[in-house]
């Protein structure tokens, strides 16, 4: 396939990977697939910026902490839900203490165990609390700042697709993704997620980058943790990771000191 062809499908898969938008995704196989991991950043970056909107729409009209769970609330409509869904099950695999199938049938329960139940209450709190305290920063900050961390939470994924990093089952999304993004498109998107973050935190343009970063470094070693423990990485994961990633670069936005 042509490199064009192959980009414009890897856009498309991207956008219906990570949204809800009624989007076509046309030929899917691997190498669209990494394309569509590489450009899963410039996905979050999109929809943080729609985000955004809504939260200071919300805000003008509503306290902020009412703006921020209305936000939360779409973010989680916006994405099906998906990314919500998989920290949940991948939480309850882990909190099993099962390893290997064992913990992968634990997954495709459609329940949702108390391990999940209690990190979904703690990212939507933990995201919430801190978009409220963004909703009260200048406009350009708070667009930077939920940018950035939208556009994190897909860089999570692309780390999880880098070369090297096995699926856990031979079919589904983790198979079809997996160790598909080589090493320039994760330069390019690690320096594109930080350049987003710089003006993020007012007075402290360090302090943005610096959440992303620690984020993914936090990221890094749950990652190794999860797939030692599944085999490799599956969509669940993956939907764990963007939820992760982004309420860990929301609460580096908003710490003070």
């Amino acid at each position: 396939m042509p490199a064009e062809r192959r980009l414009l499908a890897g856009a498309r898969l991207a956008v219906t990977t990570f949204t809800t938008l009624p989007v076509r995704a046309g030929r899917i196989d691997r190498p669209v697939a990494g394309t569509a991991m590489a450009l899963a950043p410039v996905v979050g970056a999109l929809l943080g910026a729609l985000l955004a909107g809504v939260l200071l729409l919300a805000g003008a009209l509503a306290p902020p902490l009412v703006a921020a769970g209305v936000t939360v609330g779409v973010a989680a409509l916006l994405t099906r839900g998906l990314h919500l869904d998989g920290l949940a099950d991948t939480v309850d695999a882990l909190g099993s203490y099962r390893r290997g199938p064992a913990a992968l049938e634990i997954m495709k329960k459609p329940d949702v165990g108390p391990f999940g139940v209690v990190a979904l209450v703690v990212v939507l709190l933990v995201q919430a609390a801190a978009l409220a305290d963004l909703a009260g920063r200048s406009w350009p900050a708070c667009l930077a700042a939920v940018v950035a961390a939208t556009a994190a939470g897909r860089f999570g994924v692309t780390v999880a697709c880098r070369r090297g990093v096995p699926a856990a089952r031979p079919d589904g999304l983790g198979a079809l993704v997996a160790g598909t993004v080589g090493p320039v498109a994760l330069a390019a998107g690690a320096v594109a997620v930080v350049l987003l973050a710089v003006p993020a935190v007012p007075g402290r343009p360090w302090q943005g980058p610096l959440a992303v970063v620690a984020a993914i470094a936090v990221a890094l070693p749950l990652l190794t943790h999860v797939v030692r423990r599944l085999g490799g990485i599956t969509g669940d994961v993956l939907g764990a990771t963007v939820e992760v990633v982004t309420t860990l670069v929301y609460l580096g936005l908003v710490l003070s000191g």
